[in-house]
């Protein structure tokens, strides 16, 4: 499906003042212009759009959390609710962290 003339644009008025490099095969490089052309993007437009969409993908499945009904309660239980401190947890609160305070 290609791209809308209005997002094209968007994605050319977006200011550009970083550079990335990249080295690949020429088979790679046909895959991504055929996919493009497909998409009436540019190579540039079509690799930014993706990874840009890779990396949203990748930062949430760091910081989102999805869990069933059943699973959050017990989730939230042990947040709210959590065990009391052992010998083994008190030994490590009380060592200096090895990172500067």
């Amino acid at each position: 499906m290609p791209v809308s003339d209005k997002k094209r644009s968007d994605l050319t008025k977006a200011r550009r003042d970083a550079t990335i490099n990249l080295r690949l095969s020429v088979n790679v490089r046909d895959l991504i212009d055929s996919a493009a052309a497909m998409s009436g993007t540019t190579r540039t437009d079509f690799v930014v759009e993706s990874a840009r969409q890779r990396a949203i993908d990748v930062m949430l499945d760091q910081r989102l959390l999805v869990l069933e009904a059943e699973d959050w309660e017990a989730f939230d239980r042990a947040l709210e609710e959590p065990p009391p401190p052992n010998a083994r947890l008190k030994r490590l609160m009380a060592r200096k962290p090895p990172w500067p305070e």
